[in-house]
């Protein structure tokens, strides 16, 4: 057997000891993908657009109370009246700021992308965390980078 299904089977009984759907999903998909040969076409386009995709299928999901009508003009126009919607409101703002740079970073330094990938891993495994840190994380990263940089 070799290194990367010998990783992913670990990381998918990782996935179920904690229970975490998501991990479990993720290496079954890429095992399922490398054991049918899929993975020669598959995994340039994933490694390359991937995270993009990952941003469209969230938007799409934060999206869904809208286009369904649950969420409309009268509840944002609601929701623009509490102090917990401007807080809201600028923390939307911020991360994408954030993310915007962290991108950035993914695309640019590949010994970032497996340090943040581990990073992932281990809150999704560990921490019941969520997935969309690699994008967040690399932000952050980036803004610790300059920071040190300056400091340095």
């Amino acid at each position: 057997m070799n290194g990367p299904i010998l990783f992913l089977l670990l990381l998918g009984i990782i996935g179920l000891i904690a229970k975490n759907t998501s991990l479990m999903f993720a290496a079954g998909f890429l095992l399922l993908l490398k054991f049918t040969g899929l993975s020669v076409k598959v995994f340039p386009y994933l490694a390359s657009k991937g995270i993009n995709l990952g941003v469209t299928i969230i938007t799409i999901a934060v999206l869904v109370p809208i286009a369904s009508g649950a969420i409309g003009f009268k509840e944002l126009s609601e929701a623009v009246k509490s102090p917990y919607a401007w807080i809201a409101l600028a923390s939307g703002i911020a991360v994408a700021l954030i993310a915007k740079n962290g991108l950035t970073l993914l695309s640019t330094d590949p010994q970032i992308t497996v340090a943040l990938a581990f990073g992932t891993i281990l809150a999704v495994a560990l921490f019941r965390g969520v997935a969309v840190g690699p994008l967040i994380g690399a932000g952050i990263a980036y803004i610790f980078m300059q920071i040190f940089s300056v400091i340095k």
